[in-house]
């Protein structure tokens, strides 16, 4: 059985266009970071930990752990914690380019495959009344970056430069090419 190891709707949606046969089965780990890493590793090495935890659970089925990073100026920015977390991440993101890092982990018996992928994406000069505006939509609450590309998040984007699902939040044909690997 192939088990993802998220309970984020996108996630599952974009996992069904590889296959419908799958469960999800979120793992329940802490996210914080206790040991020196590179800063693009994170969302890597989240993966794994989050496919490991799963992989214990249920050690005879393949197992898909991912997570998003959202990077600008050298900072890793995570979900905003209230409307006005997601107004001071949305204005550092205005006008600028940023890198949307997913990193993907399948377990399947004991071998581990671990792999990112990044995508630049542009934003427009962003007014506050724009910014604001965004916020209002409820969008940004649950999302790395405070933005979602798939809904009106996508009226900031002005260009992307790689696999526009890794910003959703899977790297689809990379994936898939990963799990016929295996």
């Amino acid at each position: 059985m192939l088990i993802l190891a998220s309970a984020s709707p996108r996630r599952q949606e974009l996992l069904s266009l590889i296959t419908e046969h799958f469960k999800t089965e979120p793992a329940n780990i802490d996210e914080s970071i206790h040991e020196p890493l590179e800063l693009y590793k994170i969302p890597e090495y989240l993966a794994v930990r989050k496919a490991e935890f799963v992989h214990k659970l249920h050690p005879n089925d393949t197992i898909i752990g991912c997570d998003t990073g959202v990077f600008v100026d050298n900072q890793m920015i995570g979900k905003p914690r209230s409307d006005k977390a997601a107004f001071e991440i949305l204005k550092m993101l205005s006008g600028k380019t940023h890198h949307v890092i997913t990193g993907c982990a399948i377990y399947k018996s004991d071998r581990l495959v671990r792999f990112s992928q990044v995508t630049e994406v542009e934003f427009y000069k962003l007014t506050n009344a724009e910014i604001e505006e965004y916020i209002a939509t409820g969008e940004p609450a649950d999302k790395a970056g405070a933005y979602g590309i798939q809904g009106k998040g996508a009226l900031l984007v002005k260009r992307i430069n790689g696999d526009y699902f890794n910003v959703v939040g899977l790297p689809v044909a990379l994936l898939n090419k990963k799990l016929n690997e295996i």
